[in-house]
């Protein structure tokens, strides 16, 4: 059915499919198996599709618990009600360190400054330890473990609040090059032997995010971290080739606005800041109140699509901060009619990976770059649609 009416409330909107979250939760679920946990990745607002009004979806369809990236997002999913675990990957101030204690957030410690903020507490929180084991970014080398053991050791309090060990794959998104992947799990392999050995026997371990989930089962260990897949989309071109035959994913996230006008431009007119687009053609133009200031990058300029009454239009001239200009001429479009720039109408759909291509990035930069103002409106979850506060 074509999208052909627009929402009364907003210029533009956000919508989550709570049965897509459901279903790719379910898939993931199955591919794991009952015994590791399975963790919602919502850092960064949920990849852009609303930190709060994700993970009631996700809390619902059964997640065990969620990862996030700062402190200030644990804390928002405690005050939203939310009592499962929840693990920060990214770092912590010293100042904030009594705050997770009190919420039971559980904090990442990866630097011996870290460490040394943890050891100097009488009460502190929670923490997993994150061993770099070839990303180059957050963790203790191996070869550094030693002093680490040493350090807990002297300290019972903090040496009794180490409940978790994890690394992060740098390269687990092509199935056919398992090589780095599977260097990086041996060495972590080792880690985990090590700490095991001077007495840490039931410490949670995990290393595989939606890329190691799907490469291989012996990455899931205690606990999966899943991100993009939960949201729909693949890690990568590689993955999708080698799964997707089997394992579907349903893409959470919809994106639409409204035709604001139109207007009849003839050939030889100009389109929008600077001049760059002269048109060739009579031309159906519709305005749409949408830019890069909500994510439409401005890179889309002159290629970008969009969807109306479900034929494609392409973008005419700049992306401007709050405004686009479509070409739809071969649309009939009229003002007020719905504008899909993510997702469905009719037979046809735009993709995220698709529009992220076409824009020059990451489907990951595209969805964590839609403005968290957007109104949320969630799918799929009852009778009526709900609307959900932005985030």
């Amino acid at each position: 059915m074509s999208a052909r009416k627009s929402s009364a409330e907003f210029r533009t909107w956000i919508e989550l499919d709570a049965k897509a979250v459901a279903h790719n939760l379910d898939a993931f679920r199955a591919l794991i198996g009952t015994r590791p946990k399975l963790w919602a990745v919502v850092k960064s607002n949920a990849y852009g599709h609303g930190l709060t009004a994700f993970s009631r979806l996700a809390e619902r369809a059964g997640a065990d618990g969620f990862c996030v990236d700062s402190l200030v997002e644990g804390l928002r999913l405690r005050r939203e009600g939310v009592k499962k675990p929840i693990l920060v990957l990214g770092s912590t101030l010293p100042g904030l360190l009594p705050q997770a204690a009190r919420t039971g957030i559980t904090l990442s410690v990866s630097s011996p400054e870290a460490l040394l903020a943890i050891i100097r507490m009488s009460r502190p929180p929670a923490f997993h330890l994150k061993i770099d084991t070839g990303m180059h970014r957050q963790g203790f080398f191996t070869r550094d473990v030693p002093k680490v053991i040493r350090a807990l050791r002297r300290t019972p309090q903090a040496a009794r609040c180490m409940t978790g060990l994890f690394t992060h794959f740098a390269a687990a998104k092509d199935p056919l090059y398992p090589s780095a992947t599977e260097e990086q799990f041996a060495d972590f392999t080792k880690t985990i032997a090590v700490f095991e050995g001077a007495g840490w026997k039931s410490l949670v371990r995990h290393a595989a995010a939606t890329g190691g989930a799907l490469m291989s089962s012996k990455y899931h260990l205690d606990a999966v971290r899943l991100g993009i897949g939960l949201y729909g989309c693949w890690p990568s071109e590689e993955l999708a080739a080698a799964f997707g035959d089997r394992f579907t994913l349903q893409p959470v996230l919809s994106w639409r606005s409204v035709v604001a006008e139109t207007k009849r431009l003839g050939p030889n007119d100009f389109v929008g800041y600077d001049r760059t687009e002269r048109l060739r053609r009579p031309t159906l133009a519709a305005v749409v109140p949408v830019g890069y200031w909500h994510g439409f990058s401005r890179s889309l300029s002159g290629r970008g699509e969009a969807l109306i009454r479900g034929r494609r239009a392409r973008t005419l001239g700049r992306v401007s901060m709050d405004m686009i200009v479509l070409d739809a001429t071969l649309t009939g479009a009229r003002a007020g009619d719905t504008v899909t720039l993510l997702g469905r109408d009719g037979r046809d759909v735009l993709t995220a990976a698709e529009t992220a291509g076409a824009s020059g990035t990451s489907v990951y930069e595209f969805l964590t770059r839609l403005n968290p103002l957007i109104e949320r409106v969630v799918r799929g979850s009852g009778t009526t649609s709900q609307l959900v506060t932005s985030d």
